[in-house]
């Protein structure tokens, strides 16, 4: 029992740090990209606890398949201190843990996020009456309040199991349904809200994940074009842009006004000639920097590490496909969700996982290894896209300069992909994320010579869907998963999306050139004001 206590303080000190980490990480990010001359201390308090709050989200799944394994020895017995009321009080705080993290999300996602991007937007409008700003925002935020409402009372009266009873009256359906609601005391409205949001982060995924996980690691293949290369050609634009509109303007030579169409085409090029100037300043400071000169000594880094991403890619990919042909193939259909318990198709991540179970922590450390590598190929994807709505670009992630609009934006995007992340996992591992590393025991009687002995013997199995209830604990995470097999539809179909993008995404992030070093630092729309932020920080 002792040991048991100092391995559970031990597991709960790496937590505390784990969220150090993550706060830290969250700060450090937020900053990097946030725009110096726009930075709002609001906006940006909101925007760290949203990043944090999504990494803190995605590391519950590593948690929830950990506690349920370790309940248990590997010879598939029961740990001594693992009894029946301790083991429901682990699945319980589990569980709490799922929906205060989730109820966290709601909140942020419906109300305080929409909250503190419509005051800045009215802000930027009016410099005017705060009070009038925030009555403003508050108006249009009640309509995401009201969404939210709206899936809360969907999610409470929606019954999971209605009995089909022909003579039932329809008050005593009516009845039924608020028996549910009580039994479950509304977390199930909870539960369908999360999975609606579930689907938004679902086709959030299928955007900016499933690119992602191709843009990443064949940019640190194929690295940045050469500073000093790129100087050379934009002083050649700028030569080129200048003998333009010297031709144009030696036109009126003789007192003659230029036409509308020459003074829009003066104007266009200046434009021009402002940018390329502005490329010019950030090439320079660029080229003379030591920041420089330690990407290109860590290049090989770089390579091996763009290597390794193409191939976790390529194996999440190949697990994905087998894991939903499985579904196609051997599931019940539509009507269940596509849901199989148990494998008929076996992928490379459930081959690998039960292989690494054998040495502790291995497996759990690829699980969390997938999680994180989920989201931090989403945030590449954002960056790499920049944030959209269907055909209109809405804003850019750059380094140093992006609105404090856009991280909202960002950090919201990441939620709802961390919603997503779980069912992804379980897609790719359903089993493992079903019972982590748990055994059970199956009786057996030896026999000699085709006759049966006395002697009854037991021999240790994997848990799957044939273990006895009372002898392999579910996750919570497969449970909260599976509540409305309407979503699990939904997800199965989504799953082969996400494939398609990844390869179109993969086609043309092959295809496509090297980088420039200084990569969406200068825009047509930037200010000359923005030389004032000047970095030296590009890889």
């Amino acid at each position: 029992m002792a040991a048991a206590t100092s391995e559970l303080l031990t597991g709960w000190c790496l937590f505390g740090l784990a969220l150090l980490a993550i706060l830290i990480f969250s700060w450090v990010y937020v900053r990097k990209y946030q725009s110096r001359r726009e930075s709002e201390v609001i906006s940006t308090i909101t925007a760290i606890f949203a990043l944090a709050v999504a990494l803190i989200s995605s590391a519950l799944l590593p948690v929830d398949i950990f506690l349920v394994s370790y309940m248990k020895n590997q010879n598939g017995t029961f740990k001594d201190w693992a009894d029946a009321n301790v083991s429901r009080q682990i699945e319980d705080t589990v569980l709490y843990g799922y929906y205060t993290l989730y109820s966290i999300i709601l909140f942020c996602v419906f109300l305080w996020i929409p909250f503190v991007y419509f005051y800045y937007e009215e802000k930027e409008e009016d410099d005017g009456n705060t009070c009038s700003q925030v009555k403003i925002a508050l108006k249009y935020t009640l309509g995401f309040i009201t969404v939210c409402a709206v899936l809360l009372l969907i999610g409470a009266f929606v019954p999971l199991d209605i009995p089909n009873k022909k003579n039932s009256t329809e008050w005593e359906k009516v009845k039924l349904l608020f028996e549910e609601f009580g039994s479950s005391h509304g977390l199930t409205a909870l539960s369908f809200s999360i999975s609606s949001l579930t689907v938004i982060g679902m086709l959030a995924a299928i955007t900016y994940t499933a690119y992602g996980m191709s843009a990443l690691p064949l940019n640190l293949i194929k690295g940045t074009t050469s500073a000093a290369y790129e100087r050379l050609e934009n002083t050649e634009d700028i030569e080129e842009v200048e003998q333009r509109i010297l031709r144009i303007k030696s036109k009126c030579r003789d007192g003659r006004p230029l036409s509308s169409r020459d003074r829009r085409a003066v104007q266009q090029l200046e434009e021009r000639l402002r940018t390329l100037r502005r490329r010019e300043r950030h090439l320079e400071t660029i080229e003379k920097s030591w920041w420089l000169k330690f990407c290109e000594a860590i290049r090989p880094l770089k390579i091996v590490w763009g290597v390794f991403f193409i191939i976790v890619a390529l194996l999440f990919t190949v697990s994905l496909f087998l894991s939903n042909l499985d579904k196609a193939l051997h599931s019940a259909g539509f009507d269940s969700g596509f849901i199989i318990l148990g494998t008929n198709l076996t992928n490379p991540l459930n081959m690998l996982l039960p292989v690494l179970q054998t040495v502790f922590p291995l497996d759990y450390i690829l699980i969390t290894t997938i999680v994180m590598y989920f989201i931090f190929t989403s945030m590449a994807g954002i960056r790499n896209m920049g944030i959209w709505f269907f055909w209109i670009r809405l804003y850019k992630i750059r380094r140093g300069k992006t609105r404090p609009q856009a991280l909202l934006f960002l950090c919201m995007i990441l939620l709802l992909i961390v919603l997503h992340t779980s069912y992804m996992i379980y897609s790719l591992a359903p089993q493992y994320v079903m019972y982590g590393s748990q055994k059970y025991l199956v009786q057996s009687n030896k026999t000699t010579d085709g006759q049966p002995k006395n002697v009854t013997t037991f021999v240790v199995k994997d848990c799957d869907a044939d273990a006895p209830e009372d002898q392999c604990i579910v996750t919570r995470t497969y449970l909260f998963l599976h509540k409305f097999w309407f979503f699990s539809a939904v997800y199965y179909f989504g799953n082969w999306a996400f494939i398609a993008v990844f390869l179109i995404g993969l086609i043309v992030s092959c295809c496509k050139g090297k980088k420039s070093v200084i990569e969406g630092e200068v825009d047509e729309d930037d200010s000359d004001m923005s030389d004032d932020e000047l970095s030296a920080y590009y890889c």
